[in-house]
């Protein structure tokens, strides 16, 4: 029966339902105190993501406070990395960092093709008993880096204020880029492939960096392998919904709605009436309430949700912030968050 579906998974198909279901961006993390006191105790980044029954705790800590309608997998976009050869670290405060940064053909033809089953096992047991533990109450949600991002990453070595070392790639030697993006986009599908029949029943795609790209570098270097990924998982996953987030992405919505992705994910930098009146209708919208919005009043947080949700109204919505949440909100305002999301339909 349909309707024994999860309300995100039921939304994020079209499906017609009695609200927007919500959840947020970077819900399982620093802003939650029992989640510093594992970090306390694990302080590695790595092991907490990448051994089974922490990341399956952290996954769980916002559902057990909060009940959102989505529970994503705690993990990283750069996960996958080591199983193409390209080792990496999470420095806290800090950010990741690329060992040995991807700078030359000989290098990227030397990368192996990611095989989930042998480099990722604990990504599909936590996916697994995410399913097992929250049946039909959430829906489990995956989660990839773009291509786009992870080879800036990878050839940056490190975060970046202008990614002046990939763009310098990009414009001179083109050609090795876009063997590295190809590369990306054939793992990055396998890897989705991995995570739903692991148990992911949506996905998403971050690429946080392409709203780095001039609209023009957009349709040459991060749309087309966007659209790779996308096409190479819907030929064997049709009916997985994917959604797709750039920070930034203000300057090329439309062009975002045509990469095949199910939903765009808008940051708060666009109004979401005019976000609506931009995409077409048969894509859906998620977002886009401002995280720092939560360090304000309660009754500020719901006056922007309500608002957030009527202008979205007869489209397809997943009601999220428009960005990650942030460290250091308070608790009780992200219960605030969720608990109007869920009773907003009341509130209209």
């Amino acid at each position: 029966m349909t309707n024994s579906l999860p309300l995100l998974l039921r939304a994020a198909r079209g499906e017609s339902v009695e609200r927007p279901p919500v959840w947020m961006m970077r819900q399982a993390g620093r802003y939650m105190k029992v989640y510093r006191d594992l970090r306390d105790r694990h302080p590695s980044f790595r092991e907490r993501s990448e051994n089974p029954d922490l990341s399956y705790e952290i996954s769980m800590q916002p559902f057990h406070s909060f009940q959102p309608d989505g529970v994503i997998l705690f993990s990283d976009i750069l996960t996958p990395l080591p199983g193409m050869g390209i080792d990496f670290d999470i420095v806290e405060s800090k950010g990741p960092l690329i060992q040995d940064p991807i700078r030359s053909i000989n290098q990227i033809k030397s990368l192996k093709h990611l095989n989930p089953t042998e480099s990722l096992p604990f990504v599909g047991e936590v996916l697994g008993r995410l399913r097992e533990s929250v049946g039909n109450k959430a829906a489990v949600l995956g989660f990839v880096g773009a291509p786009w991002t992870l080879a800036a990453y990878v050839v940056e070595g490190k975060s970046s204020k202008n990614y002046a070392v990939i763009k310098a790639m990009a414009f001179q030697e083109p050609e090795i880029l876009h063997e590295l993006l190809d590369h990306f986009a054939k793992s990055i599908a396998t890897y989705l492939k991995y995570q739903i029949d692991s148990g992911a029943q949506v996905v998403q795609m971050f690429d946080s960096w392409a709203g780095q790209l001039s609209p023009a570098d957009y349709d040459t270097f991060a749309a087309p392998y966007q659209k790779k990924v996308v096409d190479l998982l819907k030929e064997s996953h049709p009916n997985t919904p994917i959604i797709l987030y750039i920070s930034g992405s203000a300057g090329v919505l439309e062009r975002m709605a045509k990469t095949g992705v199910d939903i765009v994910s808008l940051d708060w930098t666009v109004d979401m009436a005019e976000g609506c009146a931009r995409l077409p209708d048969s894509i859906g919208i998620q977002g886009n309430v401002d995280p720092g919005l939560l360090f304000g009043s309660h009754e500020c947080i719901k006056n922007r949700i309500i608002d957030t949700v009527v202008k979205a109204k007869g489209r397809k919505h997943i009601l999220n912030l428009g960005h990650g949440i942030l460290p250091g909100t308070p608790e009780e305002n992200a219960r605030v968050f969720f608990e109007v999301g869920k009773n907003v339909s009341e509130l209209i």
